[in-house]
């Protein structure tokens, strides 16, 4: 694999990974409650998850997983249903808007292993992460490919996830103040829920 050939993929996941997606939400559903370092804790459990699923596609385990498809529709629903489940939790919040109560029990609940088990679940859940590296991987791997580049390109899509949610929670972190007002808050708690919901509506529907 050539310099200009990585360049080229990198480029491409660089871009995908900033397109508005269920781990993006699920970080910032986690930085709206326990601030920066709640959000990081979520991405350290996306960012865990994508490596474990990387390694599976590159040693071949992906493959079997889609074509197994009690396993695949298995996979399929429980990713549904957790990210229904997930903006559920934030529509309820931005339902009642109780805000100063609201995040003393999230507080007391929003353990550093909650949130990071809230980012990996629903991305180990997420079969598309799967049908995406093996169906992009292998445009950009010829026959004279080793596993080293199989490895390499999975864990660049990987990385540049956490680049991406690192710059999100930055982001966050500068406009906290902003994003705590009650009416900003129930806005964003809104769209975060319905965009939650709305992905796992959709990977359910997905033929």
């Amino acid at each position: 694999m050539t310099w200009s050939t990585y360049a080229a993929f990198a480029g491409m996941m660089g871009f995908l990974a900033m397109m508005p997606g269920p781990d993006t939400m699920v970080v910032l559903k986690n930085a709206l409650t326990g601030g920066a370092r709640g959000g990081g804790w979520a991405c350290a459990g996306i960012s865990v998850a994508n490596f474990l699923q990387g390694t599976a596609v590159a040693f071949g385990l992906g493959a079997v997983i889609t074509r197994y498809q009690p396993l695949f529709l298995t996979v399929k629903w429980l990713g549904a249903a957790y990210l229904v489940f997930l903006g559920f939790q934030a529509l309820r919040g931005a339902w009642r808007g109780d805000y100063e109560a609201l995040d003393g029990v999230r507080q007391a609940r929003g353990s550093h292993g909650r949130r990071f088990r809230e980012g990996f679940l629903s991305n180990i859940t997420n079969p598309k992460v799967i049908v995406l590296y093996l169906s992009v991987l292998p445009q950009f791997l010829t026959p004279a490919s080793t596993f080293g580049d199989s490895l390499l390109l999975a864990y660049t899509v990987a990385a540049l996830g956490v680049v991406w949610q690192v710059l999100l929670l930055l982001f966050v972190r500068r406009v906290r103040g902003w994003l705590q007002r009650r009416r900003v808050r129930r806005a964003m708690d809104g769209a975060t829920g319905m965009a939650l919901v709305g992905f796992g509506a959709a990977l359910a529907l997905e033929g």
